[in-house]
């Protein structure tokens, strides 16, 4: 039953929305597979925690303004033109991150290029994915398509953390020097990088903003953002996920992978294995909170399956040993992600098609902008022993903050039924 719902959700896009489910689970698989080893790298290559925690940001800031103009030209320029150079960035940072050691050519590539610290979406590519899906499906499947191609990037990332976690060990245990393996890991990544390029290249013009979906109001304009009449609600949307987004930097999946490794010296390989079953997990959650949506509403599904996961995460620290940590993690990663489609469909239901690609970077944007500033505070902490619980403590009481804002700003807020 679910995998006929799965193809009856798929069939308007046909060969395009398949391509677009399979760039999405390569590119997830790609930053799962680079967030285990990531800041494990770094620090080989001679950095300390606090310069990987100020590259870390570096990394989002870039991501967040190379998103900012790709998505806010893509439906004017073409939304295949712009995947494809984002792909083009992706193995640009993944060259500089293999050959180089040192500091300022690193800065550079995690600032002008497309790295993922976090094993979650950055740079251009969700907004205009999304924007493409959502223009050929009916508003009352919207929900449940977001729910599987989030549930697609979870298991994909999941694969892929546990892939990089497993190659590392394995070449580590044939004599290759941690950082060489590291490194082998990265240049995966940018093979995955061209991969990705090629298949955004076969997408079809049906993916582009129709002319008879456009305002003629804007015809020949260039709006702000790339929005006009939505621009005063996606501000307020995305002002509130910059938050959530700020809370969750400080316990991104490289960091988590690190903070495992520092308080209990855990390998690699376990690495991948725990991140390889939080994301699988992560991904049900998605898929089950479209029938919360269904019966709920979108934004009480987004808040009211959210804030106890953020009470889970607050507890993660203060476990008496590895298995109850990982088993606490597990849980809240089991109710983590039911924010994730429902937040994504009200974005593309309250604003035009027009303007589909542009709210949803902008969102990205916020949501990296958010993100960017917290790795360096949480490298800080991470680098006192005293510390190593507050990442975890902040995250969750700024996480649940930000949904009661959410609920308090737009509980009154109707969604229009837009396709």
């Amino acid at each position: 039953m679910i995998g006929q719902q799965r193809l009856t959700a798929l069939r308007p896009l046909r060969r395009d929305a398949r391509i677009l489910f399979a760039t999405r689970m390569l590119r997830m698989f790609a930053y799962g597979m680079l967030s285990v080893v990531l800041v494990l790298y770094l620090l080989r290559l001679g950095l300390d925690m606090k310069e990987v925690g100020v590259l870390l940001t570096l990394a989002l800031v870039g991501d967040a303004l190379v998103s900012l103009w790709i998505t806010g030209s893509a439906d004017r320029i073409g939304r295949r033109r712009m995947l494809v150079a984002g792909s083009f960035l992706m193995v640009l940072a993944a060259m500089l991150f293999a050959l180089t050691r040192n500091v300022w050519l690193l800065v550079l590539a995690a600032t002008i290029g497309v790295i993922s610290p976090s094993g979650q979406e950055v740079g251009p590519f969700l907004a205009i994915e999304q924007a493409s899906l959502s223009q050929a499906i009916d508003a009352p499947r919207r929900t449940r398509v977001f729910a599987w191609y989030n549930l697609a990037g979870s298991c994909a990332t999941a694969a892929g953390a546990l892939a990089g976690g497993g190659l590392s060990q394995l070449l580590q245990s044939q004599g290759l020097e941690p950082v060489d393996s590291y490194r082998a890991v990265v240049i995966a990544y940018g093979g995955i990088g061209v991969a990705l390029g090629a298949c955004f290249a076969f997408l079809s013009p049906v993916i582009e903003v129709p002319a008879a979906g456009r305002d003629p109001a804007q015809a020949g304009t260039h709006p702000r953002f790339g929005l006009h009449r939505s621009r005063p609600l996606v501000l307020a949307l995305v002002s509130l996920f910059a938050l959530d987004a700020f809370a969750g930097g400080f316990v991104i999946q490289s960091i988590v992978a690190y903070w495992f490794q520092a308080r209990y010296g855990v390998e690699p390989a376990l690495l991948g294995t725990i991140f390889f079953l939080a994301n699988l997990l992560a991904g049900a959650s998605a898929l089950a909170s479209a029938r919360l949506a269904a019966r709920f509403g979108l934004l009480n599904t987004m808040v009211w399956t959210h804030i106890p996961s953020n009470i889970l995460l607050i507890l993660v620290p203060f476990m008496p040993g590895l298995g109850s940590t990982i088993l606490l993690l597990l849980l809240r990663f089991s109710i983590s992600q039911m924010d994730v489609p429902t937040r994504q469909s009200y974005m593309m239901a309250v604003v035009s098609p027009e303007e589909r690609s542009a709210a949803g970077g902008l969102a990205n944007v916020g949501r990296t902008v958010g993100a960017a500033i917290s790795p360096g505070i949480s490298g800080f902490l991470l680098g006192s022993a005293g510390l190593l619980a507050l990442p975890f403590v902040i995250s969750g009481l700024l996480k649940i903050l930000y949904d009661v804002l959410l609920y308090s700003r737009f509980r009154s807020v109707d969604v229009p039924d837009r396709g």
